[in-house]
């Protein structure tokens, strides 16, 4: 069967759908392909700074999420090594602009938010893609052939590829395969049906080089991590309970009781076990990240270590922008053909500076505040000195200043209706 479209998403995650809705916000209709039978919904929860809050606000969807998820206004850190507690502030961003501040969300409920304001048949599910080809028709117009595993043949004249890490969107369009940080994660959700009366925050507690935190969703929920350079055996990390189980036994063994009284109410279906990958900064910033009608958004492209809490944040930046390079290049396009290319271009070299140094960013956030690995050699005695007297005192409480990024509105005042 072959279906022709205007744009296709491939990857119906938070940079999928939220690149769908924003597009649909300045006329365009793109179609979803989502590999999975329904929303997929990995990883419990996660971090929205006040330039996400800027994007969903650009996106229309801020307002469906604010009134149920409050502002976190400090962060705790324990080097229970040193016996040290060290407070940051997370209140705000630089010139005083109206913000959302720093919030702990669940990722269902986003993407669900996403998806409720596309038309009822955007998403096309069990839509796996398996070979992307480009061609020139009969009238010298180029498109994109995306092969599908049901035997599905799609024609679009715009493919923008959101499916994750591992994009197979990314790979055709020649960017490296992301490294691996050297480091884990597991991660769980803690649910308490009485309430478990911790108050509102981030907690968090090194050891080693082992980095360990709670931060509070809502007054039954916590959010949870374990980031360290442990490694663990298949049988483990691919089963609920014995992942569970090794948490206090070994990746935080020794850590406190109230982090390990919080793993104990963990819901065994929110568990994940992941390696922390990367994309290299200097191919960000010197790949190809377009190709014809082809382009990538969110982890596909530039996939980051979590500990500037800027993954998802940076995704629904990416969909503003690309939607609003397309919006912008169409109202100007008169008898251009080839603007479609030439938006998929500006959007990347608007994007490609900003997110190079974010990724960038959030390895040597990771490395810092890890304690370069924990060991003795020279280099991790200095970054625990760094991170000890510069990275909690001084920096962490600037950091949301030096990612601040204000999207702004998608629709131009003067076609709002």
């Amino acid at each position: 069967m072959m279906i022709q479209e205007e744009i296709v998403i491939v990857g119906g995650g938070i940079a999928g759908l939220a690149t769908a809705l924003a597009l649909k916000r300045v006329g365009f209709q793109a179609r979803v392909l989502e590999r999975n039978p329904e929303l997929r919904a990995g990883g419990s929860a996660l971090t929205l700074s006040s330039n996400a809050w800027f994007a969903l606000r650009a996106l229309g969807v801020d307002d469906k999420l604010e009134p149920f998820y409050q502002p976190i206004q400090e962060s705790l850190v324990t080097n229970l090594d040193l016996g040290a507690i060290q407070e940051a502030k997370l209140d705000g961003t630089q010139d005083n602009r109206e913000n959302s501040g720093v919030r702990s969300v669940h990722r269902k409920v986003l993407l669900e938010a996403l998806a409720e304001e596309l038309a009822p048949d955007a998403i096309r599910f069990s839509s796996k893609l398996i070979s992307i080809k480009s061609e020139t028709l009969q009238d010298s117009s180029k498109v994109t052939v995306l092969h599908l595993e049901d035997g599905t043949v799609i024609q679009a004249k715009v493919v923008i590829g959101c499916d994750g890490v591992h994009s197979a969107v990314a790979q055709w369009l020649g960017l490296s395969q992301p490294l691996n940080s050297g480091r884990w994660a597991v991660r769980g959700l803690a649910v308490y049906p009485e309430g478990h009366g911790l108050g509102h925050g981030v907690k968090q507690y090194l050891s080693g080089g082992t980095r360990a935190g709670v931060v509070t969703i809502n007054s039954k929920e916590i959010y949870w991590f374990v980031v360290t350079y442990s490694s663990l055996g298949k049988d483990i990390s691919t089963n609920p309970e014995l992942l569970l189980e090794e948490v206090p036994k070994n990746l935080a063994k020794g850590f406190p009781s109230e982090f390990l009284n919080v793993v104990k109410h963990t819901d065994c279906s929110s568990l994940s076990w992941v390696p922390l990958l990367f994309r290299a900064p200097w191919n960000i910033a010197f790949g190809n990240a377009y190709s014809a009608g082809v382009t990538v958004a969110g982890d596909a492209m530039h996939p980051m270590t979590p500990d500037l809490g800027q993954g998802g944040c940076s995704a629904l930046e990416d969909a503003v922008i690309l939607a609003r390079c397309i919006g912008q290049a169409h109202l100007t396009a008169a008898n251009d053909e080839h603007w479609r290319e030439k938006a998929l271009q500006r959007y990347v070299e608007a994007r490609r500076w900003r997110v190079t140094w974010l990724v960038a960013g959030a390895w040597f956030a990771g490395w810092v505040q890890q304690g370069g690995g924990g060991g003795q050699e020279w280099w991790s005695v200095l970054a625990r000195w760094f991170r000890d007297r510069f990275y909690y005192p001084f920096l962490l409480p600037r950091t949301r200043n030096l990612i601040w990024c204000d999207c702004g509105d998608l629709i131009p005042s003067d076609k709002r209706d």
